[in-house]
């Protein structure tokens, strides 16, 4: 079974940068299937175009645009991609990396995949960075990891039960149909509204607003980089009630315009 070196990945790179601690790359996946193989280091891959099939020896994953996973290093896997362009986004980080920051590599074990949208909008801060590349890059990007793995981390030494709500409203917040009231969610989990307002911040991490704010506004980034829908259309599927609301929180959360970051999608 083969092992792939720091910032190898199996594909054609539209960009890479190598700093002294972590890898970065933009990659677009031209095997129609990669054999079984393993990284020598920990790293995200994040889906940004097409799909990608994703096995190792537990559990599959039918990867989309926006889906993210952690692998740790020494995890086995395979890959199959469908005729679809597909593009892919690494962040590979040296294994010495985690305890010159407080943390171990063995704390995050094995291969999982992440929804949290907290997640998701540092990966995405991380690619407008790469995309930037100049002299704050590797720092903003370091900053953005470190925070990361500190919430990787915390629920599982701070949180050591979590309530059943708390998985099944995971799931609800993410259905395409949902009405987005505390009165219909409270209703849905069988949970009174005040307990779900004083608690949910305690294991989502930010308030029940913010937090469906930034799956809408990742969606919205996602469907920026496809490139298929005009910004009117990604408004309203979004979920924004107008242009002008949807621009002023997207570049509250990422410092910069929906149009800029369609411009400078293939920046290298």
């Amino acid at each position: 079974m083969r092992k792939l070196e720091t910032g190898e990945f199996y594909g054609r790179h539209n960009q890479k940068l190598i700093f002294d601690a972590f890898t970065v790359t933009d990659t677009e996946y031209i095997h129609d299937k990669v054999d079984w193989h393993y990284h020598e280091n920990p790293y995200f891959t994040y889906l940004l175009q097409g799909k990608l099939l994703e096995s190792n020896k537990k559990e599959f994953y039918y990867l989309k645009p926006g889906d993210l996973l952690f692998h740790n290093w020494d995890d086995a896997h395979y890959n199959i991609k469908p005729k679809d362009f597909t593009r892919g986004f690494h962040i590979e980080l040296n294994r010495n990396w985690f305890s010159k920051k407080g943390f171990e590599s063995t704390d995050f074990k094995g291969s999982f995949a992440i929804q949290n949208p907290i997640f998701k909008m540092a990966m995405n801060t991380i690619y407008l960075e790469a995309k930037w590349n100049d002299c704050y890059t590797q720092l903003g990007i370091e900053s953005t990891l470190v925070a990361l793995f500190d919430l990787m981390h915390k629920p599982n030494t701070k949180i050591q039960k979590t309530p059943v709500w708390v998985n099944q409203l995971k799931e609800l917040l993410f259905e395409e149909e949902i009405i987005y009231s505390l009165e219909n969610l409270s209703h849905k989990l069988q949970i009174h509204p005040a307990h779900l307002s004083r608690e949910f911040s305690k294991y989502f991490g930010t308030s029940l607003g913010n937090y469906i704010r930034l799956i809408k506004v990742n969606q919205a980034f996602n469907l920026i980089l496809l490139n298929k829908l005009s910004m009117t259309e990604i408004c309203y599927t979004c979920g924004f009630y107008d242009q002008s609301h949807f621009i002023a929180n997207f570049k509250r959360i990422y410092h910069t315009t929906p149009s800029k970051l369609l411009k400078n999608r293939q920046r290298r």
